[in-house]
């Protein structure tokens, strides 16, 4: 098989479109659709709260961490063998998940399926603008890519709700894995092949001391609230991460072709930049995260209502994605961030307002369109915002960078919330079990040993008409003030990052406003994965 054409084209292959696209959409899928089965997961696998954050990181992890290293392995080997191969891993993953007989299991596959959706991100989108050779065509490829992208996002809450509903949650995977299966067979007969070796490079230094660094954080992030913050696992998992997160910065000082690029953060603009990419995309997945843990193993709703909440938070981007499209032509994209980030802020706030007990819909539709068109403003122009603060030959680089840094924004948000949040209610409910109620002896007893097995989230899921379920209301009371506290959290972040950009970010762009809506549209597609 040859790795490049034999002739030069003069358009962008059909056959390399649909397989890009399918790919991409695909990948969106994957990462996406355990959020709306959340609810399924704490009734049939039982894991305590920690657990329950592991199966959407054990997916998030490999993407955020390997991401630009596949990348970099279809411009060194070809890219046609990594669609096939990321496809063919999703496949494997999803098809592990859907025929998991518990929790741990689940996060293999999950952990499977994301490394072929690291895979498939990058690799997809390097084809598809490999194919084009003007950039009225690779612009409109790359629309085109990134409407497949926003599809993603919207089929999956519509997926999971009604495999969940009318189904199970095994069959959610099981058809994301015949998707799978049809996207790998698509790209082996239809994709044509394209590598860019020049100037390319590994960086296994870097890439092995983030691997471990980050894993090791998140390790003691999710893990903290159930074995305790001072507990020695804990303790060594955040010495771990500090001691490789700064042995990362040292390999990436001395890498010839370095994953993160430490020169750029000189620039002081870009560095302010980089910290909203971070905690702008915190923002947003931590209230993702939030909603489906509130609806589904809190209020134990169905996976078809839940999907609704999904639809507000992921729906609207494509929807309004002609109109952020004009404003970043018309406006710079420090304005249309820091009015998206503004409109997060809003609806998390409100949403942290809702009462526990409120099963409405309808009550979900202000806070979480709000926190869906912020977005759909945010993920439009953060990373034209960040390499806008650039000098034009390193806006490739600014972007690499910030994709990276915004794959971690997105990792860090269930993990943060739901340590935040199931600390808050797990010390909510203890107190409110160690003062005097009606609760017999026997019932406080057995709602701690439930407590000190499974945490807030199993006492708030067993029968009513058992010894510790007359303690039931009191884990549902603790576990919406915590997840409240988590909207809080996530609401902050957002408002602190808006009022940054409006302060930090003022005066003139180093780029002409073409160039700035070049890198907006391309890299609006790369932010929305």
């Amino acid at each position: 098989m040859s790795d490049a054409p034999a002739a030069p084209r003069t358009s962008l292959p059909l056959g390399t479109l649909v397989a890009g696209c399918l790919a991409v959409c695909l990948a969106q899928i994957g990462l996406a659709i355990p959020a709306t089965l959340n609810g399924l997961f704490q009734e049939h696998l039982h894991p305590v709260g920690s657990q329950l954050t592991w199966i959407s990181d054990a997916f998030l992890l490999p993407v955020a961490v390997l991401e630009l290293s596949f990348g970099v392995l279809g411009d060194l080997f070809g890219r046609k063998q990594l669609l096939v191969g990321g496809a063919a891993l999703v496949c494997a993953g999803e098809a592990v998940a859907a025929s998991a007989s518990g929790i741990h299991q689940l996060w293999v596959g999950q952990a499977l399926a994301g490394l072929g959706a690291a895979a498939l991100f990058p690799t997809s989108l390097a084809m598809i603008a490999a194919g084009t050779h003007t950039g009225a065509r690779r612009a409109r490829a790359i629309a085109v890519w990134a409407s497949s992208l926003s599809a993603g996002g919207f089929l999956a809450p519509l997926l999971g709700g009604i495999t969940g509903t009318y189904g199970s949650w095994r069959s959610a995977f099981v058809v994301v894995a015949v998707l799978a299966a049809v996207s790998a067979l698509v790209s082996l007969w239809l994709a044509a092949n394209s590598r860019a070796p020049q100037g390319r490079s590994l960086d296994v230094g870097g890439q092995i001391t983030i691997g471990i660094g980050l894993f090791a954080l998140l390790y003691a992030v999710i893990q903290g609230p159930t074995d305790g913050w001072g507990s020695a696992p804990v303790v060594m998992a955040f010495v771990i991460a500090g001691v490789f997160l700064g042995l990362f910065v040292v390999a990436e000082s001395r890498a010839g072709s370095p994953l993160l690029r430490l020169d750029l953060f000189r620039n002081r603009s870009f560095a302010i930049a980089s910290v909203v990419a971070v905690t702008g995309m915190f923002s947003f997945l931590g209230t993702a995260y939030a909603a489906s843990i509130r609806l589904g193993p809190v209020q134990h709703q169905s996976a078809m209502r839940t999907a609704f909440a999904f639809l507000l938070l992921n729906g609207i981007t494509p929807v309004l994605t002609p109109l952020t499209s004009r404003l970043l032509h018309r406006l710079p994209a420090r304005a249309l961030l820091s009015a998206g980030l503004a409109l997060i802020a809003a609806g998390d706030f409100l949403a942290a307002g809702l009462a526990v007990g409120d099963r409405n819909l309808i009550s979900l539709i202000l806070p979480l369109g709000l926190v869906g068109i912020g977005f759909a403003f945010t993920v439009s122009s953060i990373t034209a915002t960040a390499v806008n603060t650039v000098p034009l030959p390193l806006a490739g680089m600014a972007s690499a960078a910030t994709n990276l840094l915004r794959d971690f924004g997105f990792t860090l948000g269930p993990a943060v919330i739901g340590a935040v949040a199931l600390s808050q209610a797990a010390s909510r409910v203890t107190s409110s079990l160690t003062t005097p109620s009606s609760l017999n002896a026997e019932s406080k007893a057995a709602a701690h040993e439930v407590l000190k097995e499974g945490g807030p989230l199993a006492l708030n899921s067993v029968p009513t008409d058992s010894p510790p379920g007359a303690a039931r209301s009191y884990a549902l009371d603790a576990l919406g003030h915590g997840y409240a506290l988590g909207f809080v959290v996530c609401g902050s972040a957002a408002l602190l990052s808006a009022l940054l950009v409006v302060t930090a970010l003022r005066g003139r762009t180093t780029q002409e406003d073409a160039s700035r809506s070049d890198d907006g549209t391309e890299r609006t597609v790369v932010i929305a994965g």
